[in-house]
């Protein structure tokens, strides 16, 4: 290994030379006189591959040299050798202790000085590749994931808009509701009835989850989507039927993969239960409070201030005044109160919102 660096710690000239001129065949070598031009030493590029130190010096002693090597992030990896007249087991243990990786006893035997330090320098730059390796496989496993998760969100935005391009007046409505929904989750994190659901990874899945939730809306008729006027009772029938279509198409998507996927289960719990009313006089299974997932209760204030805002093929846009005084009406009777209370709150945020995304005509 003639490239390898070691840096050689002694304040005996006498020492310095007999093992200068052992290794220079070999090695790249350096010497130091004392404890703090070693340290110099150590900061020089290329750091030492090891460095063979001194015990007993005036100043700073190996012992001291030792410990500030160690506490240094960018030298405690260099494997140290103790070479030292002391011979006590409780030198040699104090050594041990601090980190030195051998020690070597003067007078210096030649062939066991070049065999323990080819040793370690074999170990250190196994461990070196090692490291190197790790650290690329640990980048190439942030890149794939990084990856994937890209893909997982382009596949949900162009699911979602699958979905839009059969209501061309909905353009920016699901960067809307996904927004306000981030919002709401942000807002309840801390609230007490919701710490044991909501936390940051929680709202990371709602946040991917939430524009699926009109997913089912492919398999409703033209005739009925787009109708200009109120339904008729059969109509809303089959309007009504959209929660329960998304939630099997996104059942069915959870059938192909051989484990849970948990932003898919949001997304499952949004879209059949984001029309459920907490007084239990909503669609389609007529759940009551706390019986509808946290999910849905929050989509199902952001959809219906979004709905409200926003002009529709059956309504006018409303004022955000006028929407906000509509949602407080529902507080406890079609909204939970404690969603209602935080979208109040955060209302400034909401409108913000809204008018970050409002609709263009290329929307």
């Amino acid at each position: 290994m003639p490239d390898s660096t070691i840096l050689i710690v002694d304040d005996s000239p006498d020492s310095l030379a007999i093992l200068s001129d052992l290794l220079r065949p070999d090695y790249q070598v350096r010497v130091a006189n004392s404890g703090n031009r070693a340290l110099q030493l150590t900061g020089i590029d290329p750091a030492p591959d090891l460095i063979l130190l001194d015990v007993m010096m005036p100043g700073l002693d190996g012992y001291a040299v030792l410990e500030q090597l160690k506490a240094d992030p960018l030298t405690r990896d260099i494997p140290v050798i103790f070479i030292t007249a002391l011979n006590l087991e409780q030198d040699q243990f104090r050594g041990f202790k601090l980190g030195a990786v051998d020690y070597i006893t003067k007078p210096i035997m030649p062939l066991v000085v070049q065999a323990r330090i080819r040793t370690h320098l074999e170990l250190k730059h196994a461990r070196d590749r090692l490291s190197s390796q790790n650290t690329w496989l640990e980048s190439e496993v942030n890149r794939r994931m990084s990856e994937n998760v890209l893909i997982q969100k382009i596949s949900v935005r162009a699911l979602a808009h699958l979905a839009e391009t059969r209501d061309p007046e909905t353009g920016n409505h699901i960067l809307r509701t996904q927004s306000y929904v981030n919002a709401l989750a942000l807002r309840l994190k801390d609230h007490p009835n919701f710490t044991s659901v909501i936390d940051d990874a929680y709202t990371e899945l709602i946040t991917q989850s939430a524009p699926l939730h009109d997913i089912g809306k492919v398999g409703i008729p033209d005739h009925v989507l787009l109708k200009p006027g109120a339904l008729s009772a059969d109509e809303w029938t089959i309007m009504k039927t959209h929660a329960e279509l998304g939630a099997k198409a996104i059942e069915l998507a959870e059938f192909d993969v051989d484990k849970k996927v948990e932003f898919l289960t949001l997304a499952k719990e949004i879209a059949h239960w984001h029309h459920e009313r907490w007084d239990g006089k909503g669609y389609p299974d007529g759940l009551t409070a706390n019986d509808i997932p946290v999910s849905a209760r929050l989509m199902s204030v952001a959809d219906v201030f979004d709905a409200l805002i926003n002009k529709r093929v059956y309504k006018p846009a409303m004022s955000f005044e006028k929407a906000r005084e509509i949602i407080a009406d529902g507080r406890g009777s079609q909204f939970d109160p404690d969603v209602v209370d935080a979208f109040l709150d955060g209302f400034e945020n909401f409108k913000a919102i809204a008018q970050r995304y409002r609709e263009t005509d290329s929307a």
